[in-house]
């Protein structure tokens, strides 16, 4: 694609040569001859004079001076560089039509110009809106729906009656209604499983990431708002509410019948507990465990969570607890022999 049609494509300014051929999209340390690359870090500026790409996608304030390829001005250069891969890299989608290996149920409700892999299970009473990819081996239970132009990976489980909205995708091996850890322990030691027989609604553009879990409650409903981004193995238990444009990152864990806000972001590995509410915006970092409600806006870190800048300072003292321990140590011992001094200049107490 000509670098000209580049720039139209995705509202950039152009700076050089618009008929440079490009062919795809690189980083900075890698990118050749006919590469697109970009610079949004400031730390990778200084490799702006020695890139072998054919053009970088640079940010206003960033001067291009020795610069040795065309630049593309944009407000936003990362999402300039996300949008040119998609333009560069755009996969081939499956043919438009139903496999003759696949299963499904008569009554199912097909859309428009779907796409259904080999071995594809759709059970009675579902409906698969238009343009939905289905990849192989995909199972989708008794009257679950999907909307329009959704992505359904390989191995995707979808239980009964979970309902879906549309451009979601679901990568490899997610499992979306899975049972909840529901149980009641009974006279006898023994426990009783409760029925998870309620809803699971997954709203309009929400990416659920590989093998994440998200399970079915036994009243209400667990619901992942509209715009949220999962990442893989996550784990979102029963009831649990995620909010409009919330980013999970991978391995994050949130216990049963928590309510977290729009545009809360938790890093790799965070764990929540249950019954919470994470207010609105709230950002935890890796690793992060959360044992009660966060406020809208709070920044915390570490396990127990709390104000990432507390945490920081924390962490400063506990890399040096070896040495104040020692410290005490010798100060202890100094004290004793002071002590044992003082009682050898005392008079006897029978004077």
């Amino acid at each position: 694609m000509k670098l000209t049609d580049i720039a139209e494509r995705l509202q950039c300014g152009l700076e050089g040569d618009g008929d440079i051929e490009i062919r795809r999209v690189a980083g900075i340390e890698h990118a050749q001859a006919g590469d697109l690359t970009f610079v949004a870090n400031p730390k990778y500026q200084s490799q702006l004079v020695s890139t072998r790409a054919s053009a970088v996608i640079l940010g206003h304030a960033v001067p291009s001076a020795g610069t040795p390829c065309a630049v593309l001005r944009s407000d936003h250069p990362y999402l300039a560089f996300a949008q040119a891969v998609g333009l560069l890299t755009a996969a081939a989608p499956p043919a438009r039509g139903i496999d003759r290996t696949s299963s499904i149920a008569p009554d199912a409700t097909l859309g428009a110009d779907v796409s259904i892999g080999p071995f594809v299970t759709i059970g009675a009473g579902a409906s698969i809106g238009a343009r939905t990819i289905i990849y192989p081996n995909v199972v989708i239970g008794p009257v679950a729906s999907l909307g329009d132009d959704c992505v359904v990976h390989s191995q995707v489980s979808i239980r009964e009656r979970v309902r879906i909205g549309h451009r979601v995708i679901l990568q490899n091996g997610a499992v979306v209604g899975s049972d909840g850890f529901g149980f009641v322990k009974q006279p006898d030691g023994t426990h009783l499983k409760i029925p998870q027989r309620a809803d699971v609604v997954i709203e309009d553009d929400v990416e659920i990431g590989a093998n994440t879990t998200i399970d079915r409650p036994a009243v209400g409903e667990t619901r992942i708002r509209a715009g949220g981004k999962i990442g893989k193995l996550v784990q979102i238990a029963h009831g649990v509410g995620v909010g409009r444009r919330a980013l999970l990152a991978a391995q994050v864990g949130i216990a049963g019948s928590t309510v977290v806000d729009d545009d809360v972001v938790f890093a790799g590995q965070v764990g929540v507990g249950g019954h919470l509410h994470i207010g609105k915006g709230v950002v935890a970092t890796g690793k992060a465990g959360i044992p009660s409600s966060l406020e809208a806006g709070e920044f915390v870190s570490g396990n127990p969570a709390m104000a990432s800048r507390d945490w920081l300072r924390s962490s400063l003292i506990f890399r040096q607890l070896p040495a104040l321990k020692k410290r005490v140590a010798e100060l202890e011992q100094r004290i004793a022999e002071l002590e044992e001094k003082l009682a050898e200049c005392r008079p006897p107490s029978d004077l």
